[in-house]
């Protein structure tokens, strides 16, 4: 029976939505508004709590290295990881965004924001429209941005300026570097954004069909 089954090519079962990947996604999008409203406590001043909505993201960011990779090893990728992965990503960095916006109110920083979210959703939008008719691969450059986006988002999270004593000067120059970090991933996520776009445009006619992804 189980030779016949082979040979005819049965499908292999999908795998349930209840796994430790998608179970470490939902944490990731349950601590998107704790993270904001630790950032933004005692209106972003406060050592202690920025040092605790250091540790939230940090938790958050290290989740999301560890269910992509422990859903690919064990074959447990599922339309849920699928749709819910990018948006727990997205949900949580944008919240730093906002929220350092918030803390840091300069014209700036704003601009950074903005642009960003615009791009990052406009993205995560599309990519999940056309999932069905065509795959777009995460090109080098968004590898980068993601990273680089989260160390500059981490450092900036951290009370850089709010120190005192021994650790003033270095937690100046800290944060001049994340802010320089912060540029750089600006410049990464419009260029990465640019790709997508263009590779979605070379694929139009397959999207258009509606033919499903190979």
């Amino acid at each position: 029976m189980s030779e016949t089954g082979t040979e005819q090519g049965t499908a292999p079962a999908k795998p349930s939505n209840w796994n430790l990947p998608n179970a470490l996604t939902t944490l990731r999008i349950v601590l998107v508004p704790v993270y904001g409203w630790v950032l933004l406590h005692d209106g972003g001043d406060s050592v202690t709590w920025r040092t605790v909505a250091w540790g939230i993201f940090f938790v958050a960011m290290v989740t999301d290295k560890i269910d992509g990779d422990i859903a690919r090893a064990r074959n447990l990728v599922t339309d849920f990881g699928k749709i819910a992965d990018p948006i727990a990503d997205k949900a949580i960095t944008g919240m730093a965004f906002i929220g350092l916006s918030i803390i840091m109110d300069t014209w700036w920083m704003w601009t950074i924001t903005v642009v960003v979210l615009v791009r990052e959703w406009a993205v995560t939008l599309l990519r999940l429209s056309v999932l069905k008719s065509v795959v777009i691969a995460a090109a080098a450059s968004g590898k980068w941005k993601t990273a680089v986006q989260a160390l500059a988002l981490g450092f900036l999270t951290l009370p850089l300026l709010e120190v005192d004593g021994w650790l003033d000067v270095p937690g100046e120059v800290t944060y001049v570097g994340a802010v320089g970090l912060l540029l750089i991933a600006f410049v990464l996520t419009l260029w990465s954004g640019y790709e997508f776009f263009r590779d979605v445009w070379k694929q139009r006619h397959q999207i258009r069909s509606g033919a499903p992804a190979a």
